[in-house]
């Protein structure tokens, strides 16, 4: 769980005690799996297994705006948004989800590295956004 993973400051502080001193909300949804949020953003779901933490925002089903083209500018933006990427979820094939996902070791976790991660999805997310609107409009 979330506690088994500890977070580099001054001293090692279990990843759910690190995340609500930075005022993040932790709430646990099964088995290994979270959901991180913080004011104002999309959740961020933590995925803890084998050592890695998996980070998702799910940004929604595209399927009615899907085209070669909007495809085609998520790839692109893909190269503008690293270290965090674009993804097509499809786990569910009747609903597949678009996202964004990262991963980090666990093993030497210091919080500048943690945070940067969410700071990325953050930035990532408003790119992702306003690319959809644009393509959305000319739907």
């Amino acid at each position: 769980m979330l506690e088994s993973v500890n977070v580099k400051t001054d001293r090692a502080l279990p990843l759910n005690e690190f995340l609500d001193k930075q005022d993040f909300v932790v709430e646990h949804l099964e088995k290994n799996v979270y959901q991180v949020t913080r004011e104002g953003e999309l959740p961020v779901f933590l995925n803890q297994e084998s050592g890695n933490l998996y980070f998702e925002v799910d940004l929604g089903n595209v399927t009615e705006w899907a085209s070669q083209d909007l495809f085609q500018s998520l790839l692109d933006l893909n190269t503008e948004i690293l270290p965090v990427s674009i993804g097509i979820d499809s786990t569910n094939d009747q609903d597949p989800r678009l996202v964004l996902v990262e991963s980090r070791e666990t093993s030497n976790l210091d919080e500048n590295e943690l945070l940067s991660v969410f700071n990325a999805l953050e930035l990532a997310t408003d790119k992702v956004e306003a690319l959809l609107s644009k393509h959305m409009g000319h739907a």
